[in-house]
């Protein structure tokens, strides 16, 4: 498990191309038989990819989390972004198809990800964040989760928003995952944008064609920056830094926070005249 440590918006104003994707952009999320992690400092959130082959895969507990199991003090988000596979949380098999959801509670001992057939295998974001309480398992299909529609053509923003972990759907202790597809022709996320002091959040851009790239901005309202971001790359998003981007064909993405507050709508609206 790799570290990224927290960078203010002073130092992030001053960074070149690399500087910003070496702080804030996670390149290998998906390793085809491994499991991936990134703890980062914002407000202690793991990322991570699991992505089983032939053979199933263990959540390990990284020596430098101090615990004796990986979610002894922690919670964990889980999102299929592939194709069909299973979660196994202490003997209990969770059956995850493309875009469900599964969250697994504080004090689970031992998670197992596998694939249904190894030539296609999942590929399942991981999302985890200290947990003071022990919420049940719980998984809920997309099917299950109430879609919202939101955008026009007219401003190329036209997608629909599925929610799984929040205030109102599966209970946790400070995590929040769901996911957003834009619909074709449509290339604009979190437009108008904003920020939220109260927790830090992270994208990961999928089902995005090999050849094209989602140009995601970052930084403080009045002092932006650019990164182009392949499918299946993630973007740390520090509380005070906007997170939207452009692609250059439709393409979905998982957004996930951890920090104060689960309301989804808790947020602080920049309007698009105010960004520079």
């Amino acid at each position: 498990m790799t570290q990224r440590y927290a960078i203010s918006p002073r130092e992030t104003a001053a960074m070149n191309t690399q500087q910003l994707r070496e702080n804030f952009l996670i390149e290998d999320v998906f390793v085809a038989g491994e499991i991936e992690l990134v703890y980062t400092h914002y407000d202690r959130m793991i990322v991570g990819g699991a992505t089983p082959t032939t053979e199933p895969l263990t959540l390990p507990c990284p020596e430098n989390l101090k615990a004796d199991f990986f979610l002894q003090r922690r919670e964990l988000g889980i999102l299929n972004t592939a194709a069909p596979g299973t979660v196994t949380v202490d003997g209990t098999v969770y059956e995850l198809g493309n875009q469900d959801c599964l969250y697994v509670g504080k004090d689970a001992k031992e998670v197992v990800f596998a694939s249904t057939d190894g030539n296609q295998p999942a590929k399942f974001y991981l999302l985890s964040a200290p947990a003071h309480h022990a919420y049940p398992t719980r998984r809920m299909t997309q099917a299950e989760a109430t879609p919202v529609e939101l955008g026009t053509p007219e401003t190329a923003n036209e997608r629909t928003i599925y929610k799984y972990i929040y205030l109102e759907g599966i209970q946790s202790c400070q995590l929040v995952m769901g996911l957003t597809r834009l619909k074709p022709g449509s290339v604009w996320n979190t437009m108008p944008s904003h920020v939220h002091d109260r927790r830090m959040e992270a994208y990961l851009y999928f089902d995005l064609p090999e050849n094209q790239r989602v140009l995601h901005m970052m930084g403080q309202p009045q002092e932006t920056r650019p990164l182009w971001v392949s499918s299946g790359q993630a973007i740390l998003s520090p509380p005070w830094s906007i997170h939207t981007g452009c692609g250059t064909s439709n393409y979905t993405f998982i957004w996930g926070m951890a920090g104060e507050n689960l309301e989804y709508t808790d947020m602080d609206l920049v309007t698009i005249h105010d960004l520079r």
